[in-house]
């Protein structure tokens, strides 16, 4: 199976997590295009079998150039198995309310564009408080602090669960698989 990986990234933990998804699928045998759709002239390619969307939420929203991939390719993702990996620090969250709205992204993107993807993974990002300047680690802080979160700010903090997304990418195939065949 040809499967695509389209991923928008801000702060480049959705790239790390495209990659070990994209590692992971050629690993189990399929042949991958691993696509940065920050790149400008982005268009889906021909022979695609599947295909896995990685977008962060930054500041309540999926970075522009996911929405405008959405947009322009809807209906042929829509008729492919099509995956969603949304990437969010509070999905991480010891706070039911936070993790709710994150989880309610997808449905945002749904109502926006009118594409609903056939499986949804919800993914933690990271803390990378050593490349932010004083305000953003200031800032993400005490945002971390009110979630529970990791407070060291003298490194970074990856909170992404590889094993949920380890089991993500297998039941994806395997459901990729039975459509690819029906």
């Amino acid at each position: 199976m040809i499967i695509l990986i389209a991923y928008a990234t801000v702060e480049g933990q959705t790239a790390h997590i495209a990659d070990r998804i994209a590692e992971q699928i050629e690993a189990a045998g399929h042949q991958v295009i691993l696509a940065d759709l920050s790149q400008p002239g982005f268009g889906l390619p021909a022979g695609i079998e599947a295909t896995i969307l990685c977008a962060p939420i930054h500041a309540g929203r999926y970075p522009p150039a996911m929405i405008r991939f959405v947009q322009d390719w809807k209906s042929e993702l829509q008729a492919m198995p099509t995956a969603l990996v949304t990437v969010s620090l509070a999905i991480a969250s010891e706070h039911e309310e936070e993790r709710a709205e994150a989880m309610s992204y997808p449905e945002r993107l749904r109502a926006e564009t009118g594409f609903q993807a056939t499986v949804m993974h919800h993914a933690a990002g990271a803390l990378k408080y050593i490349e932010y300047d004083f305000f953003k680690r200031w800032m993400l802080r005490r945002i971390a602090e009110k979630a529970g979160g990791p407070v060291d700010t003298s490194r970074d903090h990856e909170l992404t669960d590889w094993t949920a997304v380890s089991a993500f990418v297998r039941s994806f195939l395997a459901q990729a698989g039975r459509e690819a065949v029906a």
